[in-house]
C-alpha cells in the first residue's frame, strides 16, 4: 500500500482519513512549506499559480486547530468569488465530515435575513466573499472577534476586484495578535500597504514554478486568415469535439455574442461571466458539474477562482491583455497530472502578444485546419526572421554597390538612393523569377 506522507504533520484521525479519500498521498511544495508555518500560528504569504494545492495548504492546518467543543468563529476564510467560496466551502466540508466542526459559507446573492437567523449558533469556520462577511458583521450577526486566523485566497484578484476595503474592514474588527495568511498569484506594489498594516514580519513561501506553463499542456496557435472568426471557432470545437472546453473571451458583451453564435450554429453552449445573477451562475455551474454542457464561453472570472473539474481543451477566442491571464487560463486544463491542448486562434495584430508569451516560456505550435485536416505550419518568428534576412541581404548588395563619390556635389544623396533603388528592385525581381 502506498505510504501516505500527509502523517508527518500529526494531524488528527478524521483528518486524515479525509485526506486518504481525497486521494493525497504525498505533500505539494507549497503545503510542505506553508503547513508547518500555519502549524505553529505564524503569518505567512504563499505565493504560488494555480493548481498548487494551496487550499488544502491552509484548511488542513487551520481545521487541525479547531475547538468543536466552543461555540465560537475561530477561522475566517475570504474569497473574491462566490464560485471560490462556495469550493472552498466544499472543501472544508469533505474533510470535516467525521467531527463536530461547523462551517458556514456566505456570499452575496442569497436570503440575507434568512442567514441572519441561522447565525443565532456562531459557526467554527467562516468562509464567504468580504463584502457579505463585512455586512453580517456590521449587522451584529457575525461576530468575528472570536476568531485569531484571517485568510485571504487570491489576494492580487481581491485587489483588482476592489475588496480590499471590505478585507480591512474585517480584518480591523479581528484580535491584535491575528494570523494572516495570505494566497495569491503575484503580489501587486498596490497590495503591500495592506499587508505590512496587519502583518508584522510574516513567513514568505514562494514556489517557483517548474515552467510558466505546466508540462502537460500543449499550445497551439491557429490563424484567422480571411475567415469569420467565429467560423474557425466552430469548426475547431467540431473537430476536437472537446470532453469539456472552455472558450475564454475578455468581455461579458463578447461572451454573449459567441455562445449565441455557437447556439445558433446547434451547439449546446454554457456561459460564466459576471453580468449574470446569482442565480443564473449558481445554475450554471451546477449544469457544468452535471455534464450538461460540452462547451463554455466564459470571461476571465472563470480563469482565476473557479475550479471547473475535467476541462479537457481551452480556446482562447480573444488573447488576454493582461498576458498572465493567458497562463491562469490554460491552467484550468491538464490539472490533478491529466494533460490539456490551449489552443489561440489569432489576427495579425496579435503576433506582438504571441511573441511575448514565447518569450515568457510558451512554446507554440502553429497549425490550420483545413478541410478537416490538420495541417503544420513555420513558427511565426521563422517566417518573419526569414523575410528580414532576405531583404537585409539585398540592402547590403545595393549599398556595396553604390559607392559615395569623392566629390560631393548638391543632391547627391537622392541619386545614390535613386541607384540604390533600382539595384534593389533588380534583384528582387531576380530572386522571385529564381524561386
Amino acid at each position: 500500500m502506498k505510504k501516505n506522507l500527509f502523517l508527518q504533520f500529526g494531524f488528527q484521525p478524521f483528518i486524515n482519513e479525509a485526506i486518504e479519500e481525497l486521494g493525497f498521498f504525498e505533500p505539494t511544495e507549497i503545503q510542505n512549506k506553508m503547513i508547518p508555518l500555519i502549524a505553529k500560528g505564524q503569518s505567512a504569504i504563499g505565493q504560488s499559480q494555480t493548481g498548487t494545492g494551496k487550499t488544502h495548504s491552509y484548511l488542513l492546518p487551520i481545521i487541525e486547530k479547531i475547538n468543536a467543543s466552543s461555540e465560537q468563529v475561530q477561522a475566517v476564510v475570504t474569497a473574491p468569488t462566490r464560485e471560490l467560496a462556495q469550493q472552498i466551502y466544499h472543501e472544508i466540508l469533505k474533510i470535516t465530515k467525521n467531527s463536530e466542526i461547523v462551517s458556514r459559507c456566505f456570499i452575496g446573492g442569497t436570503d440575507k435575513q434568512r442567514t441572519i437567523e441561522k447565525l443565532k449558533h456562531q459557526p467554527h469556520i467562516v468562509v464567504g466573499t468580504p463584502g457579505r462577511i463585512n455586512d453580517l458583521v456590521k449587522d451584529q450577526a457575525l461576530f468575528v472577534h472570536t476568531s485569531n486566523v484571517l485568510v485571504i485566497d487570491e489576494a492580487d484578484l481581491m485587489l483588482d476586484m476592489g475588496f480590499i476595503e471590505d478585507v480591512d474592514q474585517i480584518a480591523g474588527k479581528m484580535p491584535e495578535n491575528l494570523q494572516m495568511l495570505v494566497f495569491s498569484a503575484t503580489i501587486p506594489e498596490k497590495l503591500k500597504p495592506f499587508l505590512k498594516k496587519y502583518m508584522e514580519n510574516p513567513q514568505y513561501a514562494h514556489v517557483e514554478p517548474e515552467q510558466i506553463s505546466a508540462k502537460n499542456i500543449k499550445h497551439v496557435i491557429i490563424p484567422k486568415k480571411s475567415r469569420e472568426k467565429i467560423t474557425v471557432l466552430y469548426d475547431l470545437l467540431v473537430d476536437i469535439n472537446p470532453y469539456l472546453g472552455i472558450v475564454f473571451t475578455n468581455t461579458k458583451s463578447k461572451a454573449d455574442e459567441v455562445a449565441n453564435a455557437l447556439s445558433a450554429k446547434g451547439l449546446k453552449v454554457g456561459r460564466i461571466h459576471g453580468g449574470l445573477s446569482p442565480r443564473e451562475r449558481k445554475k450554471v455551474m451546477k449544469q457544468i458539474r452535471n455534464l450538461d454542457y460540452q462547451y463554455i464561453v466564459a470571461t476571465d472570472l472563470a480563469a482565476r477562482g473557479i475550479d471547473i473539474e475535467g476541462v479537457s481543451h481551452i480556446i482562447n477566442f480573444e488573447l488576454p491583455q493582461d498576458l498572465d491571464f493567458y497562463i491562469h487560463r490554460s491552467g484550468r486544463t491538464a490539472r490533478a497530472g491529466n494533460s490539456g491542448i490551449a489552443y489561440t486562434i489569432f489576427e495579425p495584430s496579435d503576433e506582438d502578444a504571441l511573441n511575448q508569451l514565447e518569450k515568457m516560456g510558451i512554446s507554440f505550435s502553429h497549425q490550420q485546419l483545413k478541410k478537416g485536416e490538420w495541417v503544420e505550419l513555420p513558427p511565426l518568428n521563422k517566417r518573419k526572421n526569414r523575410q528580414k534576412t532576405a531583404t537585409d541581404d539585398i540592402d547590403a548588395k545595393a549599398k556595396s554597390m553604390v559607392r559615395k563619390p569623392k566629390k560631393v556635389k548638391p543632391g547627391y544623396k537622392k541619386k545614390m538612393k535613386f541607384k540604390m533603388d533600382k539595384i534593389k528592385k533588380f534583384e528582387r525581381r531576380k530572386k522571385s523569377r529564381g524561386k
